[in-house]
């Protein structure tokens, strides 16, 4: 059960004014994720999330082929002939999607800043949860909750979730993934799927992680942008910590630094991999210069066939 978030109680009839520039983002991401969810994301969502289990639906008559391991012996014992109890799948199910929109996101080499890569990833999903019936939640977090939108179903809720993301103003610079993890344990006792959307710029999140999958089912979104592991050669340059403001002087053209930099950021990246196997949580690495649709494709499929 989901107890609401006290800031969230008194806005349900509020009405919102978007500015013209985020309408059109709206736009535009619906555009393009409900291509990507009817065209190429169709039945593939649902046969990598089925239900919570079987439910009884009914008894009928055996036909050829049923098995004959749900063969109810006491109707078949008192009609005189074999019937079966038919099942169906339990198919409703909770997604919960925890974006990460500390300062880190504003990084962006190639067209899209991580950020806005996050803000897609989200809708594509939300669009997919709901055409499959299912209910969508939101948490918006940095070093803090910034935002919580509890689970609901229809479209209209899902637009509420996108534009959320979309227009979201971050409150703090930092990211603390132990809030968001612990926040989800404290506000539902029910299994949900938890999309965990972030850079994991950030440490010290093991041990929740850990307690989190094993009440729920997280999968991990780490999202990359490619300065992020080479650094281009333009000479003399800034660079400022996005999280702690520290800036540092660096030559780009010193071959030692760039190779320090690429090895501190292939270590930094294999260690964040190795806390989620570590973990038992399914990762999905996205990239900012990749299309991030195929990465999700590819899990998808993977998680059908571990069913």
């Amino acid at each position: 059960m989901f107890r609401r978030h006290k800031k969230e109680s008194k806005r349900k009839n509020e009405t919102v004014r978007l500015p013209k520039e985020v309408i059109k983002k709206i736009q535009q991401i619906h555009i393009h994720t409900n291509y990507l969810v009817n065209d190429i994301l169709a039945g593939e969502y649902e046969s990598a999330f089925r239900g919570r289990g079987m439910e009884f639906e009914e008894v009928r008559e055996y036909q050829a082929g049923d098995d004959v391991r749900d063969i109810d012996w006491n109707v078949t014992a008192r009609m005189g002939h074999p019937y079966i109890k038919v099942y169906r799948e339990e198919r409703e199910l909770t997604i919960m999607l925890m974006v990460d929109v500390s300062n880190s996101g504003q990084c962006g080499s190639v067209t899209q800043l991580k950020n806005e890569v996050a803000a897609e990833i989200a809708a594509i999903l939300a669009f997919a949860a709901v055409k499959s019936n299912d209910k969508v939640g939101l948490i918006i977090f940095s070093d803090r909750v910034e935002k919580f939108i509890p689970p609901k179903k229809g479209r209209a809720h899902v637009w509420r979730v996108i534009r959320e993301v979309i227009q979201h103003r971050p409150q703090s610079k930092r990211t603390d993934i132990n809030v968001v993890l612990n926040f989800l344990n404290k506000i539902t006792t029910r299994r949900v799927v938890a999309f965990l959307i972030s850079d994991f710029i950030a440490r010290g999140y093991e041990k929740s992680l850990r307690i989190t999958n094993k009440k729920h089912d997280v999968i991990a979104l780490s999202i990359t942008d490619p300065i992020e592991r080479t650094l281009p050669h333009v000479g003399f340059i800034e660079l400022e910590d996005a999280e702690t403001g520290e800036v540092m002087l660096v030559d780009t053209n010193d071959s030692n630094i760039q190779k320090g930099f690429s090895t501190l950021a292939a270590r930094d990246q294999q260690e964040t991999v190795e806390r989620f196997r570590s973990s038992n949580v399914d990762h999905i690495g996205i990239h900012t210069n990749q299309p991030y649709i195929d990465p999700i494709m590819k899990f998808f499929r993977m998680r059908e066939k571990r069913l």
